[in-house]
């Protein structure tokens, strides 16, 4: 899917708050601690502090998706392996790699008197660490990451969007969400908000244009670069 420059100026336009992926539109929060590892230390901290991981932990090696199932499985572990995610997420973002063109989005934002809030299933903490450290902290108004001890907050669930309209005062007319996954497009088709798909990998624009229910409905407009975002918001 191709998208012009007059496309993806015309989605833009009517947005006042931009909400913001943080994974993949912002930085790659595991390229230098990987996904696979950080999952298995997870695993690690559940079989020291419980003897034993749920069924199909083993091979999970999405940390997100491992909290998802261990909270499935063992509710009574969720708190302390949502935190301890938590602390590896922050340790992963030292090491993260910044989107280009992301950055660029923040301050075309800002420029154009745009309202930022960042909405990610990532852990809060781990999201205000790396916009502290990079200096970004200006730039967004709220952080809005996974509900601590509590899995299912996260997208596809648009309750993280809904919030971010709620404390900034906004509608979803006057909104647009960016996102890099098919579940931020379902949560932004949940909350009412045009989504913007950054298709960051080969075959991810046919996964962001494809509807969940298989309607055909998706994202709005797809790109391969945050820094067309950035140009088009300029």
């Amino acid at each position: 899917m191709t998208t012009t420059p007059q496309q993806l100026a015309d989605v833009l336009r009517p947005a006042k708050h931009v909400l913001l992926d943080f994974d993949g539109p912002v930085c790659s929060v595991f390229a230098g601690l990987p996904a696979p590892e950080v999952a298995r230390r997870l695993r690690e901290g559940l079989l020291a502090s419980d003897g034993q991981a749920p069924a199909g932990a083993e091979e999970e090696s999405d940390p997100l998706a491992l909290l998802r199932l261990v909270s499935d499985a063992r509710p009574d572990l969720t708190g302390s392996t949502d935190a301890a995610l938590a602390a590896l997420e922050t340790e992963a973002v030292r090491k993260g790699r910044a989107t280009p063109g992301g950055e660029s989005v923040l301050r075309s934002c800002a420029r154009s008197g745009r309202l930022v809030s960042v909405v990610s299933n990532n852990a809060g903490a781990a999201i205000e660490t790396y916009l502290t450290e990079h200096g970004l902290s200006s730039y967004v108004a709220g952080v809005f990451g996974r509900t601590p001890g509590d899995p299912s907050s996260m997208k596809p669930n648009p309750r993280l969007l809904l919030e971010a309209m709620e404390a900034a005062g906004t509608e979803p007319g006057h909104c647009v969400f960016i996102g890099d996954a098919a579940r931020d497009v379902e949560a932004g088709e949940a909350a009412g908000i045009p989504t913007i798909g950054y298709a960051n990998k080969p075959g991810k624009d046919a996964k962001l244009t494809a509807a969940a229910d298989g309607a055909g409905a998706g994202a709005v407009v797809i790109v391969d670069s945050m820094q067309l975002i950035a140009d088009a918001l300029a």
